[in-house]
C-alpha cells in the first residue's frame, strides 16, 4: 500500500507540475496565423508632450500583407472611453494613422482588430507622453506610518511557532526543500523553503506570488547557486496541496479576494497579507544559515506590488526586483484616467467614500514613497492589467536608486530574458555569481 500511494503521490506531482507549467507557458502570447501589428513611429514608444505620434497598423496572414482587410481601431488613453473609434479598408495590408498629442503626461493606446477567417485577432501600442512626470492621484493619509507601526507592533506579540518538513521527492544533490508554515497576522503563512545543503551562511530571496491562488513548488536553481529561498503563497493555506483544492478556493470562498472588508481599513484583506510577508522575513532571519545580512524580495504584478510593500516596511530587506507592480494609484478612475489592479472605482459598486479611503492605506504608491533600498523595475506598455500610467505613478515617487528596464510591447507576462535580467540583478546585488 505505501507503494502504490508513493506512485500516486508522485503521479499527483508531475501533474501538478505540468499544470503549472502550461499555464505559465500561456502567460507569453502565442503567435498566430495572422498578426495585427501596431507600431508607433519612436522606437522607444515615448514622445513629448504636443509630440503627434503616427502608429502603422499591419496585417499580415503567413507574413504576408493581408490585401482590402477591414481593420476596426480605437485610440484612447489605458482602459478609459476611446477618442477615436474607426473602421477602415487597409490596401496592401498596411496603413499610418496620425493621432494627437497629450496635454498631460500619460499614455494613449492603439488597439486594432481584424476577423479573418472567422476569428477575430489584435493588436496594440501604447504611446506614452513625459512619463517621468506621471504624478499618483492617491494620498498619503497622515496616520499611514503610525497605522503600519502598530499593525507591526501586533504581528511581533505572536510567535512564529514554525513547522518545517522535508519534502524529500523535490530535493536535489545540491538543494533541501520544505513546506514551511509559520504563525502570522490573523493567521498562518505558508511557503516552500529551498536551501543549499552545502553548510555555511547564505544571502535570501523572499519571493512573492502573483494574484490568484495555487499551489507553490519553490525556487530550486536560484538555491542551488547558494541563495536560500523561501516562495509563500498568502492565503493561509498550505502550499502543497491538490490542485483541486485551490480551485475550488478560487471560484468559491476565496474569488474576489482582493476586495474583502475594503470598507475597514483594519479588516481589509491585504493588511493580514502585507504583515504576512514581515513575518516572512522574519523566519529568515530566523534561520541559522542566513548570514544576518543580505536579503532582497522579489514578485511579478501582485507580487511586485508586495516587494515594494515589503521593502518600504521592513527596513532588513536590503534589495527590491519588482515586475508591472499591481495595486499602484488605485484612485485612478476617480480622476478620469485608468487605475492598478484590481482596478476598484470603476463603478458605483465600489465608489464609497469608505472604500476609497482605505484604499490609501494599502495602494503601493503611498509605499514606494518610503522605500528606501535600491530596486529593479520592469513593465511594458500595453499591460492592461496593471496599465503604466499606475505603475509610474508609483515609480516616479521613488527616491531611492533604482533601475526601470522597459519591455514596451508587454502586456501582463514576461519575456525570458527580462526574468533572466531580472534573477541576475537581484544575485549580483547579493554578491552571489548568476
Amino acid at each position: 500500500m505505501k507503494t502504490i500511494g508513493k506512485l500516486i503521490y508522485h503521479l499527483l506531482f508531475i501533474g501538478i507540475l505540468f499544470l503549472s507549467y502550461s499555464t505559465q507557458s500561456q502567460a507569453q502570447p502565442q503567435k498566430e496565423i495572422v498578426q495585427v501589428i501596431v507600431a508607433p513611429d519612436h522606437a522607444d514608444w515615448t514622445y513629448q508632450l504636443g509630440e503627434k505620434p503616427k502608429f502603422t497598423i499591419t496585417v499580415l496572414k503567413f507574413g504576408v500583407p493581408v490585401n482590402q482587410v477591414n481593420v476596426h481601431y480605437q485610440i484612447g488613453p489605458e482602459k478609459m472611453k476611446p477618442l477615436e473609434d474607426k473602421q477602415i479598408t487597409l490596401k496592401n495590408g498596411t496603413t499610418i494613422i496620425e493621432v494627437k498629442s497629450m496635454k498631460q503626461p500619460g499614455f494613449l493606446r492603439c488597439t486594432a482588430t481584424v476577423d479573418i477567417d472567422n476569428k477575430q485577432y489584435k493588436g496594440s501600442a501604447t504611446a506614452g507622453f513625459d512619463v517621468l512626470n506621471i504624478q499618483p492621484t492617491t494620498t498619503l493619509p497622515d496616520d499611514f506610518n503610525s497605522f503600519w507601526e502598530k499593525g507591526k507592533q501586533e504581528l511581533g506579540n505572536i510567535s512564529m511557532k514554525p513547522s518545517i518538513t522535508l519534502l524529500p521527492e523535490r530535493c536535489t544533490d545540491l538543494v533541501d526543500v520544505y513546506h514551511v508554515g509559520i504563525n502570522s497576522y490573523k493567521g498562518k503563512i505558508f511557503g516552500i523553503l529551498c536551501k543549499p545543503k552545502k553548510e555555511g551562511k547564505y544571502p535570501a530571496i523572499l519571493n512573492v506570488p502573483g494574484a490568484g491562488i495555487r499551489p507553490y513548488y519553490g525556487d530550486v536553481a536560484t538555491a542551488a547557486k547558494g541563495v536560500i529561498t523561501f516562495s509563500i503563497g498568502i492565503h493561509g493555506i498550505p502550499v502543497n496541496l491538490a490542485p483541486e483544492i485551490y480551485s475550488a478556493l478560487d471560484n468559491g470562498a476565496l474569488n474576489g479576494y482582493s476586495g474583502f472588508n475594503l470598507d475597514d481599513k483594519n479588516e481589509y484583506y491585504f493588511k493580514r497579507v502585507f504583515l504576512g510577508c514581515i513575518r516572512s522575513v522574519d523566519f529568515i532571519y530566523s534561520l541559522p544559515d542566513f548570514d544576518g545580512e543580505r536579503i532582497a524580495v522579489t514578485g511579478g504584478s501582485q507580487g511586485g506590488a508586495l516587494s515594494i510593500v515589503t521593502a518600504a516596511l521592513d527596513p532588513r530587506i536590503k534589495y527590491l526586483a519588482a515586475l508591472y507592480p499591481a495595486m499602484c494609484d488605485m484612485t485612478g478612475y476617480l480622476h478620469e484616467r485608468t487605475g492598478g489592479w484590481p482596478h476598484f472605482f470603476k463603478n458605483s459598486f465600489t465608489n464609497k467614500p469608505d472604500k476609497i479611503e482605505t484604499s490609501k492605506y494599502y495602494d503601493v504608491v503611498n509605499f514606494a514613497r518610503f522605500v528606501k533600498v535600491p530596486g529593479y523595475y520592469s513593465w511594458g506598455f500595453n499591460d492592461e492589467t496593471c496599465p503604466p500610467t499606475s505603475t509610474y505613478s508609483a515609480y516616479n515617487v521613488i527616491t531611492a536608486p533604482k533601475e526601470l528596464f522597459i519591455y514596451q510591447d508587454l502586456g501582463h507576462w514576461s519575456y525570458p530574458d527580462q526574468q533572466e535580467q531580472r534573477v541576475n540583478w537581484v544575485l549580483k546585488k547579493l554578491g552571489v555569481q548568476p
